[in-house]
């Protein structure tokens, strides 16, 4: 493991590990780690309100249950071919999941007991790619393909919102401390960070790197919104008022993705292209 310290007392830790067993302290305690099978081409997870997890299978066009002792439980989509992939737990106590393929272009909604219902979503070939739960009680997800924020109520009631810049493929999502929803402008065109409040209003902020490729997006516990940037090779950070900080990982062309708030009030992130996890202390 290395250690680089940045500006603003910020630091980022590189691991050589492709999963961290525990966390204890704001330490790494590899004590021990455990693979299930959970069938094909896992994507999103998320903790469901019955205390299991639950995860979106694309390639195998199922969702998934899994209990922390490893017991499977599969549940096929009425929807041939269509690529469940982003989840989030909703605020009825289901989970939602996003059907990314033309053949699905739905949400999806599974209780606890696997009651599944689906929602086409009214544009076609809309690619919807990651879900969250906004401060209004609705479900807000980005549509890659179509280049809107989509938003549908538990009801199955939708509304999408074109964002300002063409092709910008919106991607990752989050909900800010602020009530608004934030989210990233993968593509070039784009190369921002969005925000949308739950009546619709967006505004666009420019990330400073030019090609960034902004991917994943997860709430700070600074109360700030973090980003990672594939191609940038850093971590975005920002706040509500639109300003902007990134951080260079100090391992190149390392393909910064995934990326959350630790229990150790750190940000994890990983590194795809490197086959690592990196810490960044704030």
């Amino acid at each position: 493991m290395y250690k680089v310290k940045l500006r603003n007392g910020i630091s980022i830790f590189a691991i050589s590990l492709i999963i961290i067993a525990s966390l204890t302290s704001g330490h790494v305690g590899a004590t021990s780690i455990s693979e299930f099978n959970v069938g094909s081409a896992p994507r999103g997870i998320v903790t469901g309100s019955d205390g299991n997890l639950w995860l979106a299978e694309g390639a195998g066009n199922k969702v998934a249950k899994l209990t922390t002792s490893g017991t499977l439980t599969e549940y096929s989509l009425p929807t041939a071919g269509s690529y469940p992939l982003g989840a989030t737990l909703g605020p009825d106590g289901a989970v939602w999941f996003t059907e990314y393929l033309p053949a699905g272009n739905k949400i999806g909604r599974i209780t606890t007991g696997g009651a599944l219902t689906e929602y086409a979503i009214p544009t076609a070939s809309a690619y919807p790619t990651n879900i969250v739960t906004g401060s209004d009680g609705a479900l807000w997800f980005t549509e890659q393909g179509a280049n809107k924020i989509g938003k549908v109520t538990t009801a199955g009631v939708f509304t999408e919102y074109s964002v300002p810049t063409t092709n910008s493929a919106p991607n990752g999502i989050a909900a800010g401390p602020d009530g608004n929803l934030w989210f990233t402008e993968y593509n070039a065109a784009g190369n921002k960070i969005g925000r949308i409040t739950t009546g619709g209003t967006i505004t666009e902020y420019a990330i400073p790197t030019a090609g960034a490729y902004a991917w994943a997006m997860t709430l700070g516990s600074d109360g700030a919104v973090w980003f990672t940037e594939s191609s940038g090779n850093k971590i975005g950070q920002i706040t509500t008022a639109g300003v902007i900080d990134e951080y260079t990982v100090p391992t190149a062309n390392s393909g910064p993705r995934g990326i959350t708030q630790g229990p150790d009030g750190a940000l994890w992130f990983t590194e795809m292209a490197t086959n690592k996890v990196g810490r960044l202390v704030f």
